[in-house]
């Protein structure tokens, strides 16, 4: 291979690097799957088409595009926030190696694409509920986060929507099960997403961001918000069962599951630093696959 095919081949490899990092892989992949997991839950899905492996597969793939989408424009429009923060500055807008209109071009392909394959391939209500998740993503909670907390809070909406896209995508009538499935992976966000903001605060604090519910940072007041939403938690993981979703085994792994997620946010109320906010953070990783697994063992 010659100097020049060489040196091409490694401009084709990190372009495509870069691309990758744009949609953030192990964020949209985490996307992804909560909403597979809603759409296989949806009553009579596995009959309902006549290859359903083939169907979840095209799921995925419209789901990856349009949170790539989202997450593409997110490092866009805060190009100069990430060149602040040493965990964003190697970003490809942030860092230079790719202009913002190059972003914006492959956001724009991406969340088109994703868009089109939800409303064809499935209906044009997880579509609109797609469209409706980005939007709110991109241009209503990326701008929030500098002005204030209840960017938190509007980011949940978007943030629970792929599990109503999931479900909708199976019953675009929207059935109870999607919603109660939205409450939960909405609730659940409030404290992952705060113990993720505790960790990083002093990145985020240069950045100019207010994510925590004090505006002093890290306090007693914030640590006691992840109790509470997490206490929230233990009555929206009983409606399952309530509703038919769910069996007593599953209650039970929801309940337990639950149970750890407060005793997680109370040690951390109690010790007031990192290192328990980095276990309500991993636990909180943890709780939702095993919520989604043990409402879908059931089903099976």
């Amino acid at each position: 291979m010659s100097s020049i095919e060489h040196s091409s081949s490694l401009n084709i490899g990190s372009k495509i690097k870069d691309y990758l990092k744009l949609i953030k892989p192990s964020l949209s992949i985490m996307v992804v799957f909560s909403s597979v997991l809603a759409y296989l839950l949806v009553p009579g899905i596995e009959s309902k088409y006549v290859n359903p492996l083939q169907m979840t597969i095209l799921l995925a793939i419209g789901g990856l595009l349009v949170t790539g989408s989202a997450n593409t424009i997110n490092q866009a429009v805060e190009k100069d926030t990430d060149a602040m923060m040493k965990r964003t500055a190697n970003r490809p807008v942030a860092s230079g190696r790719m202009s913002v209109t190059e972003a914006w071009i492959f956001a724009i392909v991406t969340g088109a694409a994703g868009i089109f394959v939800l409303g064809n391939y499935f209906n044009w209500t997880s579509a609109g509920l797609a469209a409706l998740s980005l939007f709110l993503y991109a241009f209503i909670y990326t701008p929030l986060k500098k002005v204030n907390a209840v960017a938190v809070l509007v980011g949940a909406f978007p943030g629970a929507l792929p599990c109503l896209i999931g479900w909708a995508a199976g019953d675009e009538t929207l059935s109870i099960g999607g919603w109660v499935l939205f409450g939960i992976q909405f609730l659940w966000q409030f404290p992952h997403f705060w113990a993720i903001c505790w960790i990083a605060y002093k990145d985020y604090s240069v950045a100019g961001f207010k994510l925590l519910p004090s505006e002093k940072g890290p306090t007693k007041f914030t640590a006691l918000q992840t109790v509470i939403y997490s206490l929230l938690l233990l009555p929206m993981g009983v409606v399952p069962y309530f509703i038919g979703m769910s069996g007593k085994i599953g209650l039970i792994i929801v309940a337990v599951a639950n149970l750890f997620m407060v005793w997680q946010c109370i040690r951390l109320y109690m010790e007031m630093d990192i290192k328990a906010a980095r276990r309500v953070m991993f636990s909180s990783y943890i709780y939702l696959p095993v919520v989604l697994f043990a409402l879908l063992g059931d089903k099976l």
